[in-house]
């Protein structure tokens, strides 16, 4: 191919290299994300899953740990087992009582309407509400 010279181009033919170019850097930036994207997914997956096998580890522990009580209570008081499970049982579910009611007191504070957001869509409405009636009048 012989060596063209740049100055001697059309500037249609100069803008349409500009325009190539700028996809092809933007198809290039795309895939790059995607790979970047697809690269940090795969970690957080293996994040997730050991957090998950760590939480299910955790509950085993605590359950165990539940039942220690309740039968040490159990021995400790003079009472049957079943009667430390109960009690254990009757514990646990006042502190889970207590837990949800306050969540459900900390529900009822928080709006579930971002207020920042629609007060932006109220004024974006009102101008351009304003910008079409300027434009006919």
């Amino acid at each position: 191919m012989a060596y063209e010279d740049p100055r001697h181009e059309s500037l249609t033919a100069t803008l349409g290299k500009i325009v190539d170019d700028v996809r092809e850097l933007f198809r290039e930036e795309v895939a790059l994300a995607r790979a970047e994207l697809r690269q940090e997914v795969s970690g957080f997956t293996s994040v997730a899953i050991w957090f998950g096998a760590g939480a299910v580890a955790a509950a085993f522990a605590l359950s165990f740990l539940l039942l220690g009580i309740a039968q040490a209570f159990a021995v400790l008081v003079g009472w049957p087992v079943w009667a430390g499970y109960a009690t254990m049982a009757v514990l646990l579910g006042i502190v889970a009582l207590i837990a949800i009611q306050a969540g459900r007191r900390r529900a009822r504070t928080v709006s579930a309407v971002p207020q920042q957001t629609v007060e932006s869509l109220k004024e974006t409405k009102e101008w351009i509400q304003h910008r079409i009636t300027s434009e006919r009048g």
